[in-house]
């Protein structure tokens, strides 16, 4: 019998499996950017505007990342010449208008909310190609998305129990509306470019243009250094940022490419769902939020509907709603908001 506090031969080989099949992998990378709206709040509450969280973020995240992202393009330069497009609005619209429009978002509603709001982007791409196509989804997809539309109904709470701000509404359907456009433009490129280079390079250029549009007076940015609160800690400003850089960006981004390698695109898009349920507890841990039952209700009806939607188009039915290939998971398209993205 192992000795107390040491794992036996099967326990550690059963560790290692589940850790090696990519599943224990892909979930921490859940975990962690499901800390992003908990320590982007914690900043904003004392004083950061969204715009300087932002641009703090990809500051730190896009230095850090540089460096495995450099060795990576040693002798292969010419692919980030050849793919600068997809890198440009990788930063533009999958990092820097996402993250800007949930942290908007954040600041207004509750953490779980706005997540919840942001992950209608599949449900998005469904409408407009089936309106474009003309040509009606399999009743998967469509009771997919009106499931997910009837959750959005619920979490939005029409009937006024808990109040919703509605500006704070109108940048979590920014923020979904921006990632389902990234999501049809980078379906059109190649994956010539490594992970790492994209992830790097991406926040790069969103970090940039944070900075021009602040240096143009665009977009307001206000730091703090008041100390911040997270659950029963108080916490120098530093920390909480630190969090935010390091676990929610660095390690989740890093997490999610390796979980993708491992499961596929495919299988990592329905364990990357589980973000939306660390967010919640990470939010009501952290920050002491916890949306409402009916809004609770509403989000497991809108993770169902997106989980019913992408069902069908592993299927591949011919009356199906193919989906971009980017948009079946953030781990493993590069574009969580962390929400990503």
């Amino acid at each position: 019998m192992p000795a107390p506090g040491k794992r036996g031969p099967r326990a550690q080989g059963a560790a290692s499996g589940f850790l090696a099949s990519g599943l224990g992998v892909a979930l921490l990378s859940s975990a962690v950017f499901g800390l992003s709206g908990s320590f982007a709040k914690a900043l904003l509450e004392t004083g950061w505007t969204p715009g300087a969280a932002v641009t703090a973020r990809l500051t730190g995240a896009a230095l850090i990342l540089a460096v495995p992202a450099v060795p990576a393009l040693r002798g292969r330069w010419h692919q980030l010449r050849n793919n600068w497009v997809t890198v440009l609005l990788f930063g533009l619209i999958g990092v820097a208008a996402c993250q800007l429009f949930y942290f908007n978002a954040v600041e207004r509603l509750s953490v779980g909310v706005a997540l919840l709001l942001e992950y209608l982007a599949p449900v998005l791409i469904v409408l407009w190609l089936w309106a474009a196509s003309r040509k009606r989804p399999n009743p998967l997809t469509i009771a997919g998305t009106l499931l997910s539309l009837g959750g959005l109904v619920l979490v939005l709470d029409l009937t006024g129990a808990v109040k919703i701000d509605l500006i704070g509404v109108l940048w979590g359907i920014a923020a979904a509306v921006c990632l389902a456009i990234y999501f049809f433009i980078t379906a059109r490129e190649n994956d010539t470019l490594p992970p790492i280079v994209l992830a790097s390079g991406g926040l790069l250029v969103g970090a940039v243009v944070m900075w021009l549009a602040a240096a143009t007076g665009l977009l307001p940015m206000a730091f703090s250094t008041a100390d911040t609160r997270l659950g029963p800690w108080i916490t120098p400003w530093w920390a909480a940022l630190g969090g935010l850089v390091v676990l929610a960006t660095v390690l989740a981004y890093l997490t999610g490419i390796v979980a993708a390698r491992a499961l596929g695109s495919k299988v990592a898009s329905f364990i990357s769902l589980t973000e939306v349920l660390f967010a919640v507890i990470w939010a009501w841990l952290l920050l002491g939020e916890l949306p409402g039952p009916i809004q609770l209700l509403g989000g497991v009806l809108i993770v169902g509907g997106v989980v019913l939607v992408r069902l069908d188009e592993l299927r591949g039915g011919a009356a199906a709603v193919p989906l971009p290939a980017s948009s079946s998971s953030p781990a493993a398209g590069l574009d969580r908001t962390g929400s990503g993205a």
